[in-house]
């Protein structure tokens, strides 16, 4: 079977100009441009806002932070912030609350542990007040470490 195809030639000698563009009289191209660079204005130039220092990110939050990752737990070799045993801390006004939970509720340091978390917490230069909620819901799970101590437990 042998099929003959044919190519087929079509010649276009007129081709209907597309519509151009409008630009309103009521802009000038300048005014237009000066339009778009103003939303940049003071950009580059701000500075950022100073850090509440009693916020995240701030000195005194930072620091306590610091004194949390100073205490280890004595069972595991990794501090109790990176274990994920510290759920929340608030700041305010040098009154510092700390919301935290233990492995779990037979945990033999579980006297010892909020009490020396208040100590070390109360210690920071700063902090007039520290107080310790030790909560049991939500339970701690191995999901609430950081991964620096996944890897020292060589969970990571």
């Amino acid at each position: 079977m042998n099929e003959e195809r044919a190519i087929k030639v079509e010649e276009v000698t007129s081709v209907e100009a597309p519509p151009k563009a409008r630009v309103g009289d009521a802009e000038s191209a300048p005014e237009k441009l000066e339009r778009k660079r103003d939303y940049l204005e003071g950009f580059l130039a701000a500075k950022p806002a100073p850090a509440d220092p009693h916020s995240v990110g701030g000195d005194l939050y930072e620091a306590v932070i610091a004194a949390l990752k100073d205490i280890y737990d004595p069972e595991i070799p990794v501090n109790i912030y990176d274990l994920g045993l510290i759920y929340n801390v608030e700041v305010d006004e040098g009154h510092v609350l700390v919301t935290m939970t233990l492995t779990t509720p037979h945990c033999p340091v579980a006297e010892s542990m909020p009490a020396e978390v208040e100590l070390r917490v109360g210690a920071v230069p700063g902090v007039g007040d520290a107080e310790v909620n030790l909560v049991w819901d939500p339970p701690w799970s191995p999901e609430n470490m950081s991964d620096e101590a996944r890897l020292e437990l060589g969970m990571l």
